[in-house]
């Protein structure tokens, strides 16, 4: 069984927590984040505001690399970013996402796996672009 032990801590400190977070098998992480939510979010946001929220958290991504990997500088005070745990920000919403529409993320990134490998298996290593 999963230790729930420091739950809270894992989500407020995720950066320093990340790897034990992202250790766990993706079953388990869409049981965490649906305890909690029941626990302490009350309920799920609808699928339409997560699917907003998952844009949004995606955009601060965006920001972050396109500041540091990018042309774009950071503004005076923007230079304290997480990429890490702007990532598990997306990672959350999608857990949510997939808990409340009744998506089995393991099966799911399985099936997603076994198409790339089918479909995409010679199509990057002839693509003269990037070699």
């Amino acid at each position: 069984m999963y230790n729930y032990f420091h739950l809270d801590l894992i989500f407020l400190k995720l950066s320093a927590k990340l790897i034990i977070f992202l250790s766990m098998k993706i079953e388990a992480a869409q049981k965490i984040v649906d305890d909690w939510i029941k626990d302490k979010g009350v309920r799920y946001f609808n699928e339409l505001t997560n699917t907003t929220i998952l844009m949004e958290e995606v955009g601060e991504l965006a920001r972050i690399i396109s500041r540091k990997y990018g042309e774009q500088s950071f503004k005076k005070g923007e230079e304290n970013f997480d990429i890490a745990d702007e990532i598990a920000d997306i990672f959350w919403v999608i857990i949510c996402i997939s808990n409340q529409t009744g998506v089995d993320l393991t099966k799911a990134f399985e099936k997603n796996l076994e198409k790339k490998n089918t479909r995409d298996r010679n199509r990057h290593l002839q693509n003269k672009k990037l070699k």
